[in-house]
């Protein structure tokens, strides 16, 4: 929108993406983000088994945004009334929105993200044996893609910590290893791989404990950490807590500042670090900031976390292992709910962006928006207890 109040996102993730897609429509909007595109994450990892999965996964920000401005750049600092970028333009502000999440290193453009998951898919491909070093979410979700899609591949997982998906309890990742198990996926827990000097041509590694592993190529699933480090050098400084991530308030807005907001894996929220999450930061804030427009001595809605931490991780196509309020499930239930389609065809509708007519997945695969998904989430849970589903 023309005129009206300056907001200004740092990032065009799950959280910035639909905190400017809300926001258009009521204030002056500019995406500050490094890359031209929006990326489904959850929809990353099929795209390297399957490559024209992408073709839906990765949105132009133009797409969705009719309204808002988009600079392709990052910040670079930000003092209490603008955010300097890389390129050195200022994008003044009279409400800021924080939500640059992980680090990330990929390709500005979208057409060489699409080159980037051809070229991961070839070099799958033409492996036998396939080392993923990582057992958190991506590294997990990978081997389950992996085994589904290449039965006929050698995957080993090498993994840090004592067991698999930390960030989720003991059950799920006891489900999780015996499934992989089952799949003939050599599963190598508390040792580590140092990944500063591997290459594409390395097809020799050595664990911490002098293990020698071989394989054909490998895929580093471990290492991203919060995009946080541009703060450093703004008047934020001060409320980066000692994991890096913004110190926020109920509101989610930054202590002692009126109208600046964190949202999303930059913010610190105690509670699981995944999309839904995001996206539920986005929606609260936008609605806050629109209370703030209208009035700025209005009251906030403050931000609720789960009392119980939710989460999904798809192991191939059709299963997935799912905590969730009333239990810890592995099976094609919640499977049904992410593993399909992974929210990419969700994510578009919410967005407000079309099915592509070349699609190769299923249409109306999607919901209206990401408290449908936690309320579908536990109502299937729920009903899965009741008749004790089971693989």
């Amino acid at each position: 929108m023309a005129g009206g109040k300056k907001v200004v996102v740092v990032g065009g993730g799950v959280a910035g993406a639909h905190t400017a897609k809300f926001l258009q429509d009521f204030a002056s909007v500019t995406l500050l983000d490094p890359k031209e595109y929006f990326e489904v994450p959850f929809a990353m990892l099929r795209s390297i088994v399957e490559p024209e999965f992408a073709e839906r996964s990765l949105i132009l920000h133009t797409e969705y945004l009719k309204k808002a401005r988009l600079v392709v750049s990052s910040a670079k600092s930000a003092t209490d009334t603008e955010v300097v970028t890389t390129d050195g333009e200022k994008l003044p502000y009279d409400y800021l929105v924080i939500a640059t999440g992980s680090t990330y290193q990929g390709p500005s453009k979208r057409s060489e993200r699409l080159q980037y998951f051809q070229s991961e898919n070839k070099k799958l491909k033409n492996a036998s044996t396939i080392l993923i070093i990582g057992g958190g979410p991506v590294g997990v979700e990978l081997a389950g893609e992996i085994v589904v899609d290449f039965p006929e591949k050698k995957v080993i997982l090498v993994h840090a910590g004592e067991r698999l998906l930390e960030f989720l309890g003991p059950k799920a990742s006891n489900k999780t290893l015996s499934w992989l198990k089952s799949k003939n996926v050599e599963v190598i827990l508390n040792e580590k791989i140092d990944v500063s000097n591997l290459s594409d041509s390395t097809t020799t590694y050595t664990t911490n404990t002098g293990r020698s592993i071989t394989a054909d190529t490998h895929f580093v699933a471990v290492g991203r950490k919060v995009g946080s480090s541009w703060i450093v050098g703004s008047v934020f400084k001060s409320l980066l807590d000692s994991d890096g991530r913004l110190k926020v308030d109920e509101s989610l807005r930054l202590e002692g500042k009126t109208n600046v907001f964190a949202i999303g894996d930059v913010a610190n929220t105690k509670e699981i670090k995944q999309g839904y999450v995001a996206g539920k930061h986005a929606e609260l804030v936008s609605e806050n900031i629109k209370k703030l427009i209208k009035n700025p001595s209005s009251k906030l809605t403050t931000y609720k976390r789960m009392a119980t931490p939710m989460a999904m991780v798809s192991l191939g196509r059709s299963l997935a292992v799912g905590q969730l309020p009333f239990g810890t499930i592995l099976g094609r239930i919640p499977g049904m709910i992410k593993s399909k389609d992974l929210f990419v065809g969700f994510t578009r509708k919410a967005l407000g962006v079309a099915e592509r007519k070349d699609s190769l997945s299923d249409k109306g695969y999607a919901l209206s928006s990401y408290k449908v998904y936690a309320v579908v989430a536990i109502l299937v849970a729920s009903a899965a207890i009741i008749h004790q589903y089971t693989l």
